[in-house]
């Protein structure tokens, strides 16, 4: 078979944007802190882009990628593109990144955009808000600049532009839309948009446009799949365009690949890593007419790639296309740039990563195994790959022996009735409780005494001394706002999944691995390799220190199983079933010997329990099922008089409900501010019947809401759950925020919860 047009070769369908040293970071904080004009933000993210395209062609791609970058979120540029600029906002008067960072971020008068997960990854995407009133039109050029931009460099790239499809399906209906309405019901309109910008881009001179539309992945309706299928054959019956590249990641296109490929488009994106199995391709109709750009190489997880089995799916599929183009499974927006930069790593470990250029390495290795023959590409890598397979590190028989003798009684405790009356006579909480989530500021002195002592330059009894006396004040804080259960404030951790990977055998973690979560916030997932196990206690000593301090109940502060596992770059040589339960082990070692130490309430957060749902629904019953017994062998080894809590983010409630309540928390706290109290309406049909704790301010923005503010909210959880189950708390953890903004909101929560609870 031969292309019937320009052939892809060698691609990525997406880069890293922070920059290898988290610029953009530095760059955006410093902005929004007045230290540097926009001009020099602007600078800045011009650099990185120049950077980012010319390592792409360095490291052999034929085609790059263009507009992947973004100051916050490729779904809010998407949005400011099309004319997606709520009222509320275009009101304040700004200019276009004042407005921008204000629909990110807020302002004094006006609340953010809800902010949920990007499918089942720890992105968080901006929603935009979509109404029959929403004037969709081309808005802006970013598309267009950003490939001039790399054109007068002498690189011609793809623009990459969110599809109209996905775009409305991941948006919701604005505040003045009717009950029904879908912003869906707007493709039509939204598509006519799409129209000009590729007659824009093509009088540019582009010859390739990437159109990503993961929605797909996902369960969709027949008239959803009938109406992407017109959209395309809209964009692609346009006489002045570029060809189009529809891509999909995440998962299985289903219906929607032969729809796709019916319409006139020239190439069609399929993960082959986790989703489209080649056997499954084989009587796809119209495949053969087209470029399929083959998702081979694992954009999300840094193991190296298997390049025999890779070619040898490549040239299964090169059999039924009419050309095949070699790519990453989705963005490497998920994955560090480079692992070259691990100075700390053990080497033999280090020799079986692949980051995000060692990724584009072998993507363009792959691209020469298509072309000239697949030894000089696959050698060195297969022997890295049997390395691992061989180490002896990896796996742990005690640990194996102690997850296979588990008993269904380890999953279980006594009826929520019994351990609520019980909990209470030892607790004696008022109603509507107050509390916050866990972590306080990370103050610049926190983190400087860790840099410290990571560095030895500070010796342990010193260290210790400093983080005693952040606890202390943050125990004194708590106690003068009113707050009635405490949290010692978490000032010893860096991060929540990092530091128990630090105390964990199994894991290991880098010094230069960060991934962005959302804006200039950025992780470094650690990297869990073998089998895990607890050599000793973790938070105990810093949970007592606290509740020494005070006669009100102190919450011991730890991290799920599910969430480990989400939050790290996982073995992919076992069942993640089979790794959650050697992680509930080692966290179930933690909460007995919290419970022994004296502390009355632990909390074990979840907050990536609906981000693994699988985007299927024939795929979730199974890991609702293991996860929900992950969370329980964690838990379940206290005597009921232990309140434990867990905390959940971002989550659809009712997409996992019975889950939630199949965990058996006594008290489940969850985010609720941004979509204010939307929540509540499941939590309520579903019959939950235990502690909840809806949140009732966003701690992602730096706006700080007053008493009256937060009294609505609660009034509205009020209604929706009996105030005996109610819990009074923020919406997520403090770390990320000053205390001047933080003490403010905790004060107005207090009061707002004494004028409800009176």
């Amino acid at each position: 078979m031969t292309p019937v047009h320009e052939p892809i070769g060698a691609t990525v369908l997406g880069y890293p944007r922070i920059g290898p040293h988290r610029e953009l970071k530095r760059a955006l904080e410093n902005h929004w802190a007045g230290r540097i004009d926009v001009g020099e933000l602007h600078r800045v993210a011009a650099d990185l882009r120049s950077r980012s395209w010319r390592r792409l062609v360095d490291l052999g791609l034929d085609s790059v990628p263009s507009n992947t970058f973004s100051l916050y979120d490729q779904t809010l540029d998407a949005a400011c593109l099309v004319g997606a600029v709520p009222e509320r906002y275009a009101r304040l008067g700004l200019d276009d990144t004042g407005t921008y960072f204000a629909m990110a971020r807020g302002s004094d008068d006006v609340a953010p955009l809800e902010m949920t997960k990007w499918f089942d990854t720890n992105y968080h995407y901006l929603v935009p808000e979509v109404g029959p009133e929403t004037r969709l039109r081309l808005a802006g050029d970013k598309p267009l600049a950003e490939y001039r931009e790399a054109r007068a460099q002498g690189i011609e790239t793809r623009p990459v532009l969110l599809g109209p499809a996905s775009f409305l399906l991941l948006s919701k209906p604005s505040e003045d839309a009717s009950d029904g309405f879908r912003p869906f019901d707007r493709l039509d309109d939204l598509v006519e948009v799409y129209v000009e910008l590729l007659g824009a881009l093509t009088d540019a001179g582009v010859r390739w446009v990437q159109l990503d539309e993961p929605s797909y992945v996902a369960d969709r309706s027949d008239d959803d799949t009938a109406a992407v299928t017109r959209a395309y054959q809209r964009l692609g019956a346009v006489t002045r365009r570029p060809n189009l590249l529809v891509a999909s990641y995440f998962g299985d296109l289903g219906a929607a690949l032969p729809a796709l490929l019916s319409t006139p488009v020239e190439a069609v994106g399929v993960d082959l890593v986790a989703g489209t199995g080649v056997d499954a391709l084989a009587d796809v109709p119209g495949l053969a007419d087209k470029s399929l750009v083959a998702g081979v190489v694992d954009g999300r997880n840094i193991w190296r790639a298997d390049l025999d089995a890779a070619l040898d799916r490549l040239e299964a599929v090169r059999e039924l296309a009419g050309d095949v183009a070699v790519s990453t499974s989705c963005s490497l927006l998920h994955v560090p740039y480079d692992v070259d930069a691990e100075t700390g790593l053990d080497p033999r470990l280090k020799s079986w990563l692949a980051f995000a250029d060692q990724k584009v390495a072998e993507v363009a290795a792959l691209g020469r195994g298509l072309r000239e023959g697949r030894s000089a590409a696959t050698a060195a890598l297969t022997a890295a790959r049997a390395d691992r397979a061989g180490a002896p590190d990896v796996v742990d028989d005690r640990v194996r022996a102690r997850a296979a003798a588990i008993e269904p009684a380890q999953l279980h405790r006594g009826h929520y009735a019994d351990r609520e009356a019980a909990q209470q006579a030892a607790l004696g909480l008022p109603p509507l409780p107050t509390t916050t989530i866990g972590s306080f500021p990370q103050t610049a002195e926190i983190r400087a005494a860790r840099a410290a002592y990571t560095a030895g330059r500070l010796d342990p009894a010193e260290y210790t001394s400093r983080m005693r006396a952040e606890i202390a004040g943050v125990v004194r804080l708590q106690e003068r706002l009113g707050l009635d259960v405490l949290v010692h404030g978490e000032a010893e951790r860096n991060d929540m999944v990092q530091y128990f990977a630090e105390h964990l055998d199994g894991f290991a973690t880098t010094i230069n691995g960060w991934v962005q979560s959302y804006g200039s916030r950025c992780v470094r997932p650690p990297i869990l390799y073998g089998d895990v196990s607890r050599p000793a206690p973790i938070t105990v000593d810093w949970a007592t220190y606290a509740q020494s301090l005070t006669e009100r109940p102190v919450k011991g502060m730890l991290t799920g199983p599910v969430t480990m596992l989400a939050w790290s770059f996982v073995r992919d040589d076992q069942p993640l079933a089979d790794t959650a339960r050697q992680v509930a082990l080692a966290i179930r070692d933690e909460t007995a010997d919290l419970e022994s130490a004296g502390l009355r309430i632990v909390q074990v957060d979840e907050p990536a329990l609906r981000e693994l749902l699988p985007l299927r629904a024939a795929d979730q019953d199974d890991y609702l099922r293991w996860s929900v017994e992950a969370f329980r062998l964690a838990t379940s080894g206290v005597a009921d008089t232990t309140q434990i809590h867990t905390h959940l983010c971002y989550s659809e409630f009712g997409d996992v409900v019975a889950a939630i309540d199949g965990l058996g928390a006594d008290v489940t706290s969850i985010e609720a501010a941004r979509s204010r109290m939307e929540i509540l309406p499941d939590v309520a049909a579903s019959g939950f019947a235990r502690g909840i704790g809806p949140g009732v301010y966003d701690i992602h923005s730096p706006r700080v809401p007053d008493a009256d503010e937060i009294e609505v909210l609660l009034k509205a959880a009020r209604d929706a759950v009996p105030a005996r189950r109610l819990w009074v708390n923020p919406d997520c953890g403090l770390k990320t925020r000053a205390y001047e903004q933080v003490e403010p909101a905790l004060e107005a929560m207090v009061r707002a919860a004494h004028a409800v609870r009176s």
